[in-house]
């Protein structure tokens, strides 16, 4: 890992990936096709390769914060951890996950310099079950989320939709519901709405439905790498959305427009990196985006897919 030593006041210090777990899913989840999801989930046989369950970290001065806090390694050690029955049997279907000791919240942290108790805020792009496996281990931080990310939780079916309430509304954590506000900064079009998470303007929460109606995404600006959005679901492959393609969960009108909003944003912003949080390239374009930075480097403990801001 290394840092910059020639600006300590930046407000983002360091961000990092890092991976708990692998999943594999259905091509027709990784991208829409015309088949209804049901019909799809039914009947196909394939598999897609391994992604990664991505949890971005981010140092800021004011805290170390995390967007999305992973899959529970406990989903693939309790038989219980999924419902039984019929619902059990879609989520047999939608996924396959292979989950190492060494790759809980805690490890992982670990293993690039630091300790679970440094983690301030936990950012939640949304509330599916490979977003929130963490949130055993951060009952001391505070966790954000869109409040209408929240408001689904009461809503008809919700281990149907992906919502394992027993491993959300878990007693001792800090939940922050978050609505979003008008702003007018001119480099956040089209987003005309969102939440600026420490008021300094280095990391914006955004609105992008589809997905799940509450989704959130965070754009993430220090002075020396390009703009970095981390999009949580709204694609499983950077190159998938820049083409306009969308996932194949989810309310398909609204990804389109979340998609051509993020794809006005790039425009906008020549640079401008997507960050999801399945997308097997994530790593390697987080390196890719401070490439060509020119601040003096100092060496701190070797870590996988780190830059540092």
């Amino acid at each position: 890992m290394t840092t910059y030593a020639n600006d300590t006041s930046a407000p983002v210090q360091n961000v990092s990936v890092v991976s708990t777990g692998e999943v594999m899913i259905r091509p027709e989840h990784r991208a829409a096709t015309r088949k209804p999801m049901y019909w799809w989930l039914a009947t196909s046989r394939r598999w897609t390769e391994p992604l990664p369950i991505n949890v971005y970290v981010v140092e800021h001065r004011d805290g170390l914060v995390l967007f999305d806090t992973g899959q529970d390694r406990a989903s693939v050690t309790d038989p219980a951890y999924f419902p039984g029955g019929p619902v059990g049997l879609i989520y047999k279907r939608l996924a396959r996950f292979d989950i190492g000791s060494h790759q809980t919240l805690t490890a992982q942290l670990a293993a690039i310099g630091y300790d679970i108790r440094d983690v301030t805020t936990a950012v939640i792009s949304h509330l599916h079950q490979d977003h929130i496996g963490g949130l055993r281990e951060l009952t001391h931080a505070e966790i954000v989320v869109s409040r209408r990310e929240w408001e689904t939780l009461d809503e008809p079916a919700p281990e149907q939709r992906g919502l394992l309430r027993s491993h959300i509304q878990i007693p001792g954590l800090r939940w922050k519901h978050i609505v979003p506000q008008p702003f007018t900064d001119p480099a956040l079009a089209p987003f005309t709405t969102g939440n600026d998470l420490f008021g300094d303007g280095s990391m914006v929460l955004v609105p992008t439905p589809g997905h799940t109606p509450g989704s959130l995404s965070m754009l993430v600006r220090g002075p020396h790498h390009p703009p970095l959005l981390m999009v949580g679901d709204v694609t499983y492959d950077s190159a998938l959305l820049e083409a306009g393609h969308v996932p194949g969960v989810g309310e398909k009108k609204r990804l389109t427009e979340t998609t051509v909003k993020i794809n006005e944003m790039r425009r906008r912003n020549p640079g401008l990196t997507v960050l999801a949080a399945h997308d097997p390239g994530a790593a390697s374009a987080l390196a890719t985006a401070t490439a060509t930075t020119t601040a003096t480097r100092v060496t701190r403990p070797a870590a996988a897919h780190a830059f540092h801001g």
